[in-house]
């Protein structure tokens, strides 16, 4: 009888011993996932000092949701930087939350958000700072000789902002300009991760030909196809190219010009000497469309609001956040 007990006491320590090891090792398992999961997504901090002497923090309106991480290790992705020219509007929210939660699936990632302003909208900012995706908050107005034009250069103020931000802050990785009024397919954004100089690829929905693109001939560069070439040397529409932190830097005068329709023609042109068979092709040798210029349908800005009707409603603090 002794002998049977001591057996079954043995067989019970067993059992116990194996659960203790099979949840030890169980909560390894999670710690290592977790360790590597948080590694994917570390974002590398940009260098807050610009070019003269001030800080990135003294000019405009800069705001990042991440605090500094102190690592030892090299972040696993050259980091992306995303500038997106913006402006109010009714639509203006709306499409900064559709493209701010695409980018929150984009790891060491840095959104540049230049307003067409002179002062930074603070739905903006908090928009951005709900969101979650380390952003810059950035102002640049549109010099007031150009408002008068019939046709007028918007973004270039913007995009040209956000250039000497990155000349100030930035050494390596890859830049891109994202309008907010865009659709992308998030494979885009690691596909151009790896730009050595200049990256092109297929932008759908634009134009009489439905898109605008590189052609592509036996697997060389062999022009552009668009609905309007227009004397440009490179055909090629905002969405559809991406540039080397590094390569900007060595073009020390490149920016883009406030000339309608040549904006990015003429941004291209000034990062000379640039060959046609440097550009690289992607989206599987521009076979595929990986963004789309899905405009957002312009709306009529809301009427005023009838307090006396409405004062003591919600429609008060909505009316806050109608253009």
């Amino acid at each position: 009888m002794y002998q049977k007990v001591e057996s079954n006491d043995s067989g019970k320590m067993r059992t116990f011993t194996k659960m203790y090891l099979m949840i030890c090792l169980s909560t390894a398992c999670i710690f290592l996932y977790q360790y590597q999961l948080s590694r994917a997504r570390l974002i590398s901090q940009p260098l807050h000092q610009e070019a003269d002497g001030q800080k990135a923090s003294d000019f405009d309106v800069s705001t990042t949701t991440n605090p500094p991480v102190a690592i030892s290790a090299k972040p696993p992705f050259p980091p992306l930087y995303i500038i997106t020219p913006t402006f109010r509007r009714p639509e203006q929210l709306a499409e900064l939350t559709r493209l701010g939660y695409t980018l929150k699936h984009v790891p060491n990632l840095l959104w540049l958000v230049i307003e067409d302003a002179e002062h930074a909208t603070v739905l903006v900012t908090k928009l951005l700072e709900h969101i979650g995706v380390p952003f810059v908050h950035l102002v640049a107005a549109m010099p007031e000789k150009f408002r008068k034009n019939k046709v007028k250069p918007r973004g270039v103020s913007n995009r040209n902002r956000g250039l000497k931000w990155i000349r100030a802050n930035a050494t390596e990785g890859v830049f891109y300009f994202a309008d907010d009024d865009n659709t992308y397919d998030v494979t885009l954004f690691e596909q151009i991760r790896h730009t050595r100089k200049v990256s092109m690829w297929p932008v759908g929905l634009i134009t009489k030909f439905g898109v605008s693109s590189p052609i592509v001939r036996n697997g060389s560069f062999a022009g552009f196809y668009d609905g309007w070439i227009g004397g440009r040397k490179y055909a090629v529409d905002m969405a559809g190219f991406a540039v080397s932190v590094k390569f900007l830097l060595s073009r020390p005068k490149a920016e883009m010009p406030f000339k309608p329709g040549y904006e990015e023609d003429g941004f291209l042109k000034s990062l000379h000497p640039l060959d046609n068979s440097e550009i690289e092709l992607l989206a599987s040798g521009c076979t595929e469309i990986l963004t789309w210029h899905t405009q957002t349908k312009k709306n009529q800005p809301a009427q005023q609001l009838d307090m006396t009707k409405y004062r003591d409603t919600n429609l008060v603090r909505l009316r806050e956040i109608l253009v």
